[in-house]
């Protein structure tokens, strides 16, 4: 057997800890340095000092798993694994745990160990140890395949939370648009319904926004879509959160059984929100609301009379999504790719479908997805169960969606782990309809949501995203952020939607299907980026043209591309003329059309002067007020009138269109 003389009895590996001195580095060809070289994944920039992670081989386990069980039996921590060479080199670092990264729970590991997982493991020693050479040390044995440095990962939100003082007065464009929801401060939540209120900003423009109100009369969101928050701890008790949180069918002993709604990924104990930490410096630190704040925009309950509304938190009747809280950040401290594994692995074991992350890796060399696949292979891995048919437990998709905040550092690309081909970066905008001062953009970021623009604007906070808060560190229990850790959340929520209308009407997808709907349920943004917005420093829009995602999210449009009913694009304001040869074939101009249908309700809500008509296949329309309708096309198929016993004619074929009113339509309309 391959490593039957490398195996170590328990004394022989407490002989290991005591007796081996340090040793200097010892001297290896090239060959073996470029093996090592090749083994080591990523730099010790910025890596958590004290700390490596290593992948090892398969035959290796066996003894690895048994030195652990020998090490608890006898009530201590692992600290060696059971191989010789590999004890060693842990001797020499004096190493203080040696741990396995995703646990082992009967449930799970089935598919842990197919994936692979369970060959990852946490090195910990003193912080005084040169990182570079212990990479180096471990890379040099046989039975580690992958040494990876430990790196941090941040909220990507900018600036910090300001509570909700007062109450505004509602705006004299309130009445434009309404919603049947009774929560009061909906109004003020401008990137649900964009009316251009002043109170918001000078410069806010009608229809930036989600689009989602005509949704509400749809779906609020199914109780069986489950969205990991993978951020902060989520305060579970919030009066407008409660009522959403998932509840953990069966707790595991892994956790003490307390993950009843997440678990605390950083300090390995349940969900916390008010944290707080003094360092060596006497600087504190305490959480800043930043998960709960992304949980509220998700889905905090709907229609219940108090604070603001969700995306997808349902109608008031039991009906919102449901949010799972894997904590990553604690006390204002950053994250690891360690913690941020953990997490994701846990959202696909309890049947998250959706992964909400607003977090990111800082500013570094890796700037495409190649390198993150290189670098960072650890969280790679964890991605990768989340998004396989294979080992994500949901039952909604064959497979979850990732979502990512694109990054607040006004680069020009997105940051990882968004920028990963399988994941989804979502940049932001501004109620002016413009991106935000501080968003990522360009290379890897697929679509674009409101995140909020606190400076620049006459309203202040007011053209920030508000949601929920956590009273016990803001102040109060609802406020203003901004940041594409705002923007994401949105994406998060709509897709919660639309995954909730499917089930709702037995409509099956695959989950490339879905993400395909998904990205292309959007409004126009390339035609607004001409000239310059006056921002922080200023922006040539012309910088941002492409770059943004294949545009601004729209939740109607994500409803109306499930259910199959095609959508109109109608710009504002002016008489469109849109050709719907797509939709009743080359020839529809020699068509004899009887009729455009369309509800007075409908005409009044868009403010249409005059009935659409169809004219040469074309139909002709004009919508004075931004919104949504549903219109019917009726022509007849082979004559110019419909047949019937005595007369010889066509058939009459109807289409049911769903019109979409926005200010950025395109000038000759548009359809999806």
């Amino acid at each position: 057997m391959k490593y039957k003389n490398r195996f170590l009895t328990l004394a022989a590996v407490l002989l290991v800890s005591c007796s081996v001195e340090p040793l200097n580095e010892p001297a290896v060809t090239e060959e073996v340095q470029e093996q090592m070289s090749e083994k080591i994944c990523n730099t010790s920039r910025n890596a958590i000092k004290g700390t490596l992670i290593a992948k090892f081989n398969e035959d290796a386990i066996p003894y690895i798993e048994e030195a652990a069980s020998l090490a608890t039996k006898s009530g201590g921590v692992a600290t060696r694994s059971g191989i010789l060479s590999v004890d060693e080199v842990f001797a020499r670092l004096d190493v203080k745990s040696f741990e396995r990264i995703f646990p082992a729970i009967d449930e799970f590991e089935e598919n842990t160990r197919a994936a692979g997982l369970h060959r990852w493991y946490q090195v910990t020693f003193d912080e005084s140890q040169n990182l570079d050479e212990a990479a180096k040390l471990l890379a040099n044995i046989a039975e580690i395949s992958t040494i990876q440095f430990s790196t941090p990962r941040y909220k990507t939100f900018s600036g910090e939370a300001i509570p909700l003082t007062e109450t505004v007065p509602a705006p004299a464009t309130k009445g434009i648009v309404k919603a049947d929801f009774n929560d009061p401060d909906l109004y003020m939540q401008w990137h649900y319904i964009n009316n251009a209120d002043m109170a918001v900003s000078s410069e806010a423009k009608v229809g930036a926004d989600i689009n989602v109100v005509d949704v509400w009369k749809e779906t609020g969101g199914d109780n069986s879509v489950i969205v990991a928050i993978v951020d902060e701890g989520v305060k579970y008790t919030h009066p407008d959160l409660a009522a959403n949180m998932w509840t953990n069918p069966s707790p595991s002993e892994e956790y003490d059984n307390q993950d009843i709604h997440g678990w605390n990924f950083v300090d390995n104990c349940p969900i916390s929100w008010d944290k707080k930490t003094t360092n060596a410096y006497g600087q504190e630190s305490t959480d800043s609301g930043h998960g709960t704040h992304v949980a509220g925009t998700v889905a905090a309950v709907n229609n219940n009379g108090i604070g603001v509304a969700g995306v997808a938190g349902g109608t008031g009747k039991g009906d919102g999504v449901k949010l799972m809280s894997c904590q990553v950040f604690s006390a204002g401290m950053s994250s690891t790719d360690v913690s941020v594994s953990k997490a994701i692995k846990y959202a696909a074991d309890h049947g998250a479908v959706i992964l909400q992350c607003s977090y990111g890796s800082e500013r570094s060399e890796v700037s495409s997805p190649r390198e993150y696949k290189t670098h960072a292979p650890l969280e790679r891995e964890a991605l990768d169960y989340f998004m396989s048919p294979e080992y994500n437990r949901n039952k909604i998709l064959d497979g979850g969606v990732a979502i990512y905040a694109a990054g607040n550092e006004g680069l020009s690309h997105s940051n990882f782990p968004g920028g990963y081909e399988d994941c989804i970066s979502v940049t932001a905008i501004a109620p002016d309809f413009l991106p935000a001062n501080y968003t990522n953009y360009g290379g890897g970021c697929n679509i674009a949501a409101p995140g909020g623009e606190t400076s620049g604007h006459t309203g202040g906070e007011k053209a920030g995203i508000l949601s929920t808060l956590v009273s016990e560190v803001n102040g109060g229990d609802y406020g203003y952020m901004q940041g594409t850790s705002m923007a994401c959340p949105h994406v998060s929520g709509v897709a919660a939607l639309g995954l909730s209308y499917a089930l709702q009407h037995d409509i099956k997808l695959t989950r490339e299907e879905f993400i395909a709907k998904l990205l292309t349920s959007v409004n126009d943004l390339e035609s607004k980026l001409d000239g310059n917005k006056v921002s922080v420093g200023g922006m040539n829009l012309e910088e941002y043209k492409g770059k943004m995602g294949t545009g601004l999210i729209d939740a109607y449009q994500l409803i109306m591309q499930i259910e199959g009913t095609p959508c109109l694009k109608i710009g504002t304001d002016r008489l469109e003329s849109v050709s719907l040869t797509q939709f009743f074939g080359a020839g529809a101009e020699y068509l004899t059309y009887t009729g455009v249908t369309v509800s007075d309700v409908d005409m009044d809500k868009l403010s249409m002067p005059t009935r659409p008509v169809m004219e040469n296949g074309q139909l002709k329309i004009r919508c004075n007020r931004p919104g949504v309708a549903h219109i019917k096309v009726t022509a007849i198929a082979g004559g110019s009138k419909p047949g019937s016993e005595t007369i010889m004619g066509g058939m009459v074929i109807s289409k049911e269109f769903a019109v979409i009113a926005r200010d950025n339509g395109a000038s000759n309309g548009g359809w999806l």
